[in-house]
């Protein structure tokens, strides 16, 4: 596929999505951004957007529009979208209708495990995109880098990095930039064409591994515990993220760096890495 074809990137304005454009920029590729509201439209554009269309998965009319003349989709679902399964079956048929020829897809490491909600949604989005008869792409990155962002000054005044499952818990985790990169190469060539890939950097961490990285970084004492859940529960209804709470309690996500590194042709980012920019970014 030719770079300067249009390429329509959902949620252009998010901290994930986002990152996508200007990967696609470098790329020389013509990017059109969605946005929900028209007041993100700068930044989208300072990020490399060519063309801006405002409209909501929610709305299959704005969806038309925003596909109109469109080639290639990357799509990635907001989190926990409420009814998600249903909105990106129908986003699929929208751009299968509108003559979109190539779909990727930002899914989420083993979308198998039929007890998480937010896993479960995203196989029924596949199936659709492998009856489309589009050309596709589906990515499947493990916990992102990102996640600590929000909590990262907490974590710096209190010394405690804790979350509502155990500590022992092991993940694989992948600094979104790295998968962006991923999604822009297969929107931009054909080298990933009809591939499934597992994107992960390097380590199994549980949460006392992590916060020694923190430590190191730091040069002070991170200590890791387990949050209690009802902490959470007084700020809001926590029913559709508890069951991935309590399987995390016993189960992690891990996976290999294999692939994303023999993408990239070079090393994935690391965590220390992350941290390391966090610390800095955030220094006083």
């Amino acid at each position: 596929m030719q770079s300067k074809q249009r390429i329509l990137a959902t949620g252009a304005d998010g901290k994930f999505a986002g990152l996508v454009i200007p990967e696609l920029a470098k790329r020389g590729a013509n990017v059109r951004g969605l946005l929900r509201k028209a007041d993100k439209t700068d930044q989208v554009r300072k990020a490399g957007a060519a063309e801006i269309a405002i409209g909501d998965l929610n709305d299959p009319a704005s969806l038309k529009t925003a596909l109109r003349g469109i080639d290639a989709v990357f799509y990635l679902a907001p989190a926990f979208l409420p009814g998600e399964a249903e909105v990106g079956v129908r986003f699929v048929e929208i751009a299968r209708q509108a003559g979109v020829r190539r779909f990727v897809f930002s899914s989420v490491i083993h979308p198998v495990l039929s007890g998480l909600a937010n896993h479960q949604a995203k196989l029924p989005v596949e199936e659709a995109i492998l009856s489309s008869n589009m050309e596709f792409t589906f990515l499947h990155p493990a916990v992102f880098f990102q996640n600590l962002t929000g909590s990262w000054q907490l974590i710096v005044e209190s010394g405690i990095f804790a979350e509502p499952w155990s500590t022992e818990t092991k993940f694989s985790r992948v600094d979104y930039r790295d998968v962006a990169k991923v999604a822009a190469l297969a929107l931009t060539n054909d080298r990933l064409l009809y591939g499934t890939f597992e994107l992960c950097s390097d380590g199994h961490l549980n949460r006392h591994e992590v916060a020694a990285l923190m430590s190191e970084v730091l040069g002070r004492p991170i200590k890791a515990e387990k949050l209690d859940s009802k902490v959470l529960e007084k700020g809001g209804d926590i029913s559709a993220i508890k069951p991935m709470f309590e399987w995390y309690d016993h189960h992690g996500l891990n996976g290999n760096a294999l692939t994303l590194r023999t993408i990239l042709s070079h090393e994935p980012r690391t965590l220390k890495e992350f941290i390391s920019e966090l610390a800095a970014t955030h220094a006083h």
